[in-house]
């Protein structure tokens, strides 16, 4: 476990001089095409936070949320075993040799690179930009114990993926908690695990690890776990509606009773806890984006606003007006 100051927080608002200063510390070049003459006091590029958590020597987690005033790129310079980014909020452009993708909330790339061939990040302006980062920095260590394989390819590498709701509702929570640095490293490890188990490309598993990989929970046919990926995807896209197990079990060609059981054996939650999940998380971009919560609430299917402040306080410790007050 990491020693007690591995969370480390970095205040706004941050200038050319603080980046270009991160950067020598891990090994990243920052490049400023807004920026003016360097004669001048150094500018203010963004303000927010970042905060770095050392998990141990090989992983570390990184969140920033900057509010980006002036487009800033970065190259990175060391070599990295994976490196994972979640796009929260904003978009950015991702390049790695001759391959570039420009990525928005909800997308996210995991990344082998190293001293020749460096990862290339354009972060545009001006946009509230929230980021998620794994960094793995060696594959021997800790993680070489893990079930999944994390050894690097040996080629530099660059692999988009989407965050599955659910794991991005996790990943929200997680920040929104307020809880002490040992829980917090626990928690961080717990949801990067989860990251890498989605995020690292089929190719680079072991033949071990496919095999677990597509294999399905014990009792469940390949009929089953189709028609259980299409009601799940149909919670996850219409959250808003009003759904009753009946009429679900009916759409799968299922009893109400092993609808119930097997999609808690597929995801490991019910199937209203998941839908309740994907409510909160609509209802946090709801709000981010301006709506009163009165209109998140019935937007995002609550007949009664304060039952839907209850659910949201329970998922995330803050009120939804708290987050409704900061945007």
């Amino acid at each position: 476990m990491a020693a007690p100051d591995s969370i480390t927080s970095y205040g706004a608002p941050l200038t050319t001089h603080d980046l270009l200063a991160l950067g020598q510390r891990f090994g990243i070049d920052y490049r400023f095409p807004e920026a003016p003459n360097r004669a001048q006091p150094a500018p203010c590029v963004a303000r927010g936070r970042v905060m770095d958590v050392e998990i141990n020597p090989s992983l570390r987690v990184t969140h920033s949320d900057l509010d980006v005033l002036h487009a800033y790129a970065s190259t990175s310079r060391r070599s990295a075993a994976w490196f994972l980014s979640v796009i929260l909020e904003g978009r950015i452009q991702v390049g790695l040799g001759h391959q570039s993708f420009q990525l928005q909330a909800g997308d996210a790339f995991s990344a082998h690179f190293n001293e020749q061939t460096g990862l290339e990040v354009f972060q545009p302006a001006p946009q509230r930009l929230r980021i998620l980062n794994i960094s793995i920095l060696a594959s021997t260590g800790p993680l070489s114990s893990l079930p999944i394989n994390v050894a690097p390819p040996a080629a530099p590498m660059l692999h988009i993926w989407k965050v599955p709701q659910l794991l991005h509702h996790s990943l929200e929570t997680a920040l929104a908690s307020n809880w002490p640095a040992e829980r917090q490293r626990l928690l961080w490890q717990g949801l990067a695990l989860q990251l890498l188990a989605h995020g690292l490309p089929a190719a680079c598993l072991s033949p071990n690890d496919e095999e677990q990989a597509v294999s399905f929970p014990s009792g469940l046919s390949h009929r089953d776990q189709q028609c259980l990926e299409r009601l799940r995807q149909q919670l996850e896209e219409y959250p808003n509606q009003a759904y009753r197990l009946e009429q679900l079990a009916s759409n799968a060609a299922m009893s109400p009773s092993s609808l119930r059981s097997k999609f808690q054996r597929c995801y490991g939650c019910s199937i209203f806890d998941y839908l309740r999940h994907c409510r909160l998380a609509q209802a946090q971009a709801y709000l981010r984006k301006g709506y009163s919560v009165q209109q998140t609430a019935h937007a995002c299917g609550y007949r009664h606003a304060t039952n839907f402040a209850t659910a949201f306080k329970r998922a995330f410790g803050i009120a939804p007006h708290e987050v409704h007050n900061r945007h």
